[in-house]
């Protein structure tokens, strides 16, 4: 059994156009990716304010991402 790594980004850091690459295996996570080749959504925290965090899964390396950042993009 292996464990999965969990990894938070901060998509308040990101240059251009919200593309990143996985932390552990680098595969290219795209906002545009709404058919989910290449990750899962896990889940969402929303507030009042909107979304807080946004939990996907990279389905090459299957790490968590926990997403942040959203209310300095809106």
């Amino acid at each position: 059994m292996t464990q999965i790594q969990s990894y938070k980004v901060d998509l308040a850091k990101i240059d251009g156009n919200g593309d990143f690459p996985c932390p552990r295996c680098r595969t290219n996570i795209s906002p545009d990716g709404c058919t989910e080749e290449a990750y899962s959504i896990l889940g969402t925290r929303v507030s009042k304010q909107g979304l807080e965090e946004l939990v996907i899964r990279c389905k090459k390396c299957e790490s968590q991402l926990h997403l942040t950042g959203f209310s300095l993009i809106s």
